[in-house]
């Protein structure tokens, strides 16, 4: 009989304190860190999937006080009142706006209320998809800062750190191992963690070599070929 397996969650840490500073995100940290001494009241951070924009946002967040804004809830008629409500906010995937007439309006009345304003994205603004033009040219002149793909180093980071938020003990020689095998992507470290996690629970067993690497082939072969 199959066990039945209870996903019941866990509480990443997103303070401050839990970020990991690594040189690829260190300038974007700093950034966040030198808030609200920001010579333009806007900022956008760019990167990768997975490689902790929203971490940061939420540190920001709690740091400014900021509203956080998803692209559908920017439209025209919302703008003026996700303002007022803030004198600062995080719009995460800013990219992902499906009304480029509603993003400039935000934009518009965030710099006429002094309301600071991150933005995240995997591309720089300057090089987001919008025609309209007065936007175009708003985007292009936003400070933007990179959180660049991981290194080996930061990858075993990362790992050691998703596996503490879970309250997983994982030795190092696994940790190594997938370091290794794994794909060099923030993404490929979420999924694994968390196969890991439901494998585990579901086999009751710890997270050993024999395990990640079933969980490897998994991932980079789907179809059993």
């Amino acid at each position: 009989m199959a066990q039945l397996t209870l996903d019941l969650g866990h509480r990443a840490a997103l303070g401050r304190e839990d970020f990991l500073v690594m040189p690829e995100n260190a300038e974007a940290v700093a950034w966040i860190d030198r808030w609200p001494a920001w010579p333009t009241a806007t900022l956008a951070i760019y990167g990768p999937a997975g490689c902790g924009k929203s971490h940061l946002v939420q540190v920001f967040a709690g740091k400014a006080n900021a509203g956080v804004v998803k692209p559908d809830d920017v439209t025209v008629e919302a703008a003026a009142n996700i303002v007022a409500q803030h004198t600062a906010l995080a719009l995460e995937d800013g990219d992902r706006v499906s009304d480029a007439r509603a993003l400039l309006h935000l934009f518009n009345i965030a710099k006429e209320q002094n309301v600071f304003l991150l933005l995240t994205a995997r591309e720089a603004p300057a090089r987001w998809p919008f025609k309209l033009p007065d936007l175009h040219s708003r985007l292009a002149t936003v400070p933007a800062t990179e959180i660049a793909a991981p290194s080996d180093e930061m990858v075993q980071a990362v790992l050691v750190k998703l596996f503490a938020d879970r309250q997983l003990t994982v030795a190092p020689d696994v940790i190594a191992y997938l370091v290794r095998h794994m794909d060099r992507s923030f993404a490929a470290v979420r999924e694994i963690v968390a196969r890991a996690d439901t494998d585990s629970l579901a086999g009751k067993r710890p997270v050993t070599i024999p395990l990640v690497r079933t969980i490897l082939e998994t991932i980079q072969n789907p179809a059993g070929e």
